[in-house]
């Protein structure tokens, strides 16, 4: 419980107590050696299921249980009747056995890419190390590491304030609160003050909504007060996707239909006098080839390689829904900065009251160092490059290479005070303490804002007041800025002689002038809104620099094309939700505006049906990032709370990997239709061939361990590889309406329903065949072998024609190694378990002539050119409705 304590202990006594220095941190060596005294900063996770308890959990399936009831009949009736058979029971049972190994291995799999996906969106924190600031994963926090905190970050552990300015915590997920808590470094509270009320106190998994400070880390891991909880609490199992719901709804239906088909099998054999246990273990058999039961697997697979893949190419997905969303994008609303543009900001220029400054100039000096001192960035190292955001990075560098360096002007005008910037204010302002006496008051953010609050201006030879004409001359030289794609900063200041309060620093100040900065567009970002637009995604900017700076960008990158307009936060404000609902289409920039604004540009396009992806990096964006339908944060600039808030993290913040995303996302769910299509057409042929042979009063066309072995071979691995397919170079040439179809479309449908008849009608005549010409008992051995055969390896080849919508000599077969490889794995399989003399006997596989291996191969091929006409006609019907199909 010493955890209670710190909040009642003074910041010295707990840097004492805690054995590390607030301007240097901990050394590296002694944060090893802490890391390894006290362990990770981490929650205790539940245990991982062992290997033994996933295997034996593949037998509790319903389809599984049955086959192993069959087995056990079946080896009650050998035992029974004393003939000695077991081999049925025993090759149920291997299969069995194998059906669960694959499952196993398919689990892991799964399991290990979500587990790297954990690591690659886990938190990081700022803290001081050896003297030197170092971001680090947050669960390499230890007791004494000096903490350094901004707007947005996710505090990685419990901590207390060193320092604090205008610092408020989001605390609800601890405490319940819905308003930020104000913290204060200067509190000193009573030991059994609760944790609610700890204002020098920051814990785990709260964040940071305002304000910056400095705090030194008092407990980890499960010493937490966010720990203490969880270790209260059990883990809820994540819920299915709606894709995987309704794949094992259909999947329940097709069962019952198996189950209905198996129970008319069972009767008409009855009448026919067959032998009841036979005809049960063909029932049992045909129940579970016909059921695809590894349906919902499959797609759970595929969607979490999908996420690896993602993953792989920058793209963070924190959901497996948000795979299924992000092939279906209509629209992208981008931030400009650092997401279209490099966000590497210099200054290109200065401007005065009344015209261009140079930097070597005392008024050029003179307004780079106020901006400098009015901004959180820092040099980094005895260089000009700063670090921080990359608008104040630009000032501070700028002032540093006219010799104006940070720390010296902070020697001179030491901070007392920070005012935040925020969206409503859109201003920043700090109050500085003058070594020669007095203090000094500075702002600096939007230019229309900062020059409404001044009374003066600063000029050649001294301040002058603001007049009209003088500030319709700045606003001028602002618009010329921004015309030229330059985000503007306005910079003023006062100087007064006693310490101001907070009212005292919104009007009558000095303004010194403007900086004007460019942020060249990203060179991929060109490519991709092209790209977008070939897909029939429309690219929407929005963005909160001036108007004109947002229409010299989209302009360049080719998102704002002729006809569509530029709207401002202030036209926004003057628009119902209706009326915006109406015209949101006419716009492609958004410029100006406010995160309020953001959540009602998204509800305007979702009203009008379109699926919004959404990029924001800021704790203000988070709540259009949750109302999107993909929320997109940033993993450079973004802060936790984005990322929180976002279905999906750009680990470079760039906009062509959105659009990389969205092309994986259609074809993570293209590869996902084309199993399903596989696996039902195949499982419907499967049927189909059993069912006419019974309602034709014919002898049974495949023994029920063929049946097994066929759905072991076809349902597995080429499934599995048609998941994996290489997302096709067309994919983006397709409209979002056509990329979200359904799984099952009236058109696929009826391919699935053609395509089954087709197999089952050619195993029916490779057993036909057999029967009347090669059987010369009435035993019909080789008809069945061959039906074996053909039945198995017709699938097989059934799964090139799944590859392409296209025909497969027209445009020639796309690279997929591990179809190519499940295919001649399958074949080779299937030829040794009908020649090798022992795996014959086993699955009851005769000795073919050659006329029979012909017939067989011929009739295995069949399924190409059956279905090459097949697409031939639905190209040609599509031709004939003014449809082209992609």
């Amino acid at each position: 419980d010493g955890w209670m304590e710190w909040h009642h202990m003074s910041r010295l006594e707990v840097l004492k107590k805690l054995g590390c220095r607030e301007e240097e941190g901990l050394t590296p060596g002694e944060a090893g050696r802490r890391l390894a005294a006290c362990g990770k900063n981490q929650l205790t996770e539940a245990k991982k299921r062992r290997l033994v308890k996933v295997f034996l959990e593949q037998f509790a399936d319903l389809p599984v249980l049955i086959l192993l009831g069959a087995a056990a009949v079946s080896f009650g009736a050998a035992l029974w009747s004393g003939s000695g058979d077991w081999l049925d029971p025993v090759m149920i049972l291997l299969i069995v056995l194998l059906n669960a190994g694959m499952g196993t291995a398919q689990e892991r799999r799964a399991e290990k890419a979500i587990e790297a996906l954990r690591e690659l969106s886990a938190p990081r924190a700022r803290v001081l190390r050896g003297g030197e600031e170092k971001t680090i994963p947050a669960e390499e926090l230890v007791p004494g590491d000096i903490l350094l905190l901004k707007t947005g970050d996710r505090v990685g552990a419990d901590a207390r304030l060193l320092q604090s300015t205008a610092l408020r915590a989001e605390e609800s997920s601890l405490t319940g609160e819905s308003v930020p808590a104000a913290k204060s470094a200067e509190a000193l509270l009573p030991k059994d003050c609760p944790p609610g009320d700890r204002a020098n106190m920051v814990f785990a998994s709260t964040y940071i909504s305002a304000g910056h400070g400095r705090a030194v880390v008092t407990d980890t891991g499960m010493k937490t007060a966010v720990g203490q909880i969880a270790s209260l609490l059990d883990e809820n199992e994540s819920p299915e996707t709606p894709l995987k719901k309704q794949l094992a709804r259909t999947g329940r239906w097709l069962g019952l239909g198996a189950v209905a088909v198996c129970g008319v099998i069972f009767a008409l054999g009855m009448l026919q006098h067959l032998p009841p246990a036979d005809l049960f273990l063909m029932a049992i058999s045909l129940a579970v080839a016909a059921i695809p039961e590894g349906l919902p697997a499959i797609v759970t697979i595929v969607l979490a390689l999908g996420v690896r893949k993602l993953a792989a190419n920058r793209a963070i997905v924190r959901s497996l829904p948000a795979v299924e969303a992000l092939g279906s994008a209509d629209v992208i609303c981008s931030d400009k900065t650092g997401t279209l543009t490099q966000n590497r900001m210099t200054v290109q220029r200065l401007c005065g009251c009344t015209g261009w400054l140079q930097p070597q100039e005392a008024r050029g000096k003179q307004l780079l160092s106020l901006g400098a001192l009015c901004s959180n960035a820092a040099l980094k190292g005895k260089g000009s490059e700063a670090v921080g955001d990359p608008t104040e990075a630009a000032v501070v560098s700028a002032a540093a290479k006219e010799g104006c360096r940070k720390e010296q002007l902070e020697a001179l005008y030491r901070r007392v005070e920070e005012i935040p910037f925020d969206s409503v204010s859109k201003r920043m302002t700090t109050i500085h303490q003058a070594a020669s006496g007095g203090y000094r008051v500075i702002v600096k953010g939007a230019p229309e804002v900062v020059l409404s609050a001044c009374a003066r201006g600063a000029l050649a030879g001294g301040e002058a007041e603001m007049t009209d004409a003088l500030r319709q001359e700045i606003l001028r030289q602002n618009q010329t800025m921004a015309e030229q794609a330059m985000r503007v900063l306005a910079v003023a200041y006062r100087d007064l002689s006693f310490r101001p309060q907070r009212k005292e620093t919104q009007g009558s100040l000095v303004f010194a002038g403007l900086i004007g900065m460019t942020d060249p567009p990203r060179a991929q970002a060109f490519g991709a809104v092209a790209t977008c637009r070939r897909a029939g995604i429309g690219t929407v900017m929005i963005t909160g620099d001036h108007p004109a700076t947002a229409r010299a960008a989209a302009k360049a990158l080719g998102i704002l094309t002729p006809g569509k307009k530029t709207a401002t936060g202030a036209e926004l404000d003057r628009m119902t939700q209706e009326e915006l609902e109406r015209r949101v289409e006419e716009y492609r920039v958004f410029a100006r505006v406010s995160p309020a604004h953001k959540v009602r540009i998204v509800k305007a396009y979702q009203a009008r049906g379109k699926i919004v992806a959404m990029t924001g990096d800021g704790v203000n964006d988070a709540p259009a990032l949750k109302c999107a339908d993909i929320g997109c944060a940033m993993g450079i600039s973004g802060t936790d709370v984005a990322k929180g808030a976002a279905d999906m993290v750009l680990t470079d913040d760039n906009f062509a990997t959105i659009v990389a995303a969205v092309e994986q996302g259609r074809g993570i769910f293209e590869n996902i239709r084309k199993a399903v299509h596989f696996l039902l057409s195949s499982n419907i042929g499967e049927i189909l061939l059993v069912l006419c042979a019974f309602l034709l009063k014919l002898p049974a066309p495949l023994a029920a361990i063929q049946l097994l072995w066929v759905n072991l071979v076809t349902d597995s691995l080429p499934a599995l590889a048609l998941g994996s397919e290489p997302t096709r170079e067309d994919i983006m040439d397709i409209p979002p309406q056509e990329a979200r179809r359904g799984i099952f479309t009236p058109a696929s449908v009826w391919s699935i329903a053609v395509e089954g008849c087709m197999i089952g009608a050619l195993s029916f005549l490779a057993f036909t065949i057999g029967r009347v010409f090669f059987d010369s008992t009435p035993e019909p051995l080789i008809g069945r072998t061959m039906a074996f055969g053909v039945l198995s390896m017709s699938q097989l080849i059934h799964a090139l024609n799944i590859k392409s919508e296209h025909s497969l000599f027209r445009r020639g077969l796309p690279r997929n190694p591990r179809l190519a490889g499940a295919l001649i794995a399958g074949v080779f399989m299937q030829i040794i378990v009908m020649t090798v003399p022992a795996a014959a006997q086993v699955f009851r596989a005769a000795a073919l002539p050659a006329g029979g291996w012909a017939a067989v191969g011929l009739l295995s091929l069949m399924p190409l050119p059956v279905v090459e006409l097949e697409k031939a006609l639905a190209e040609k019907v599509s031709r004939s409705q003014g449809v082209t199909k992609r």
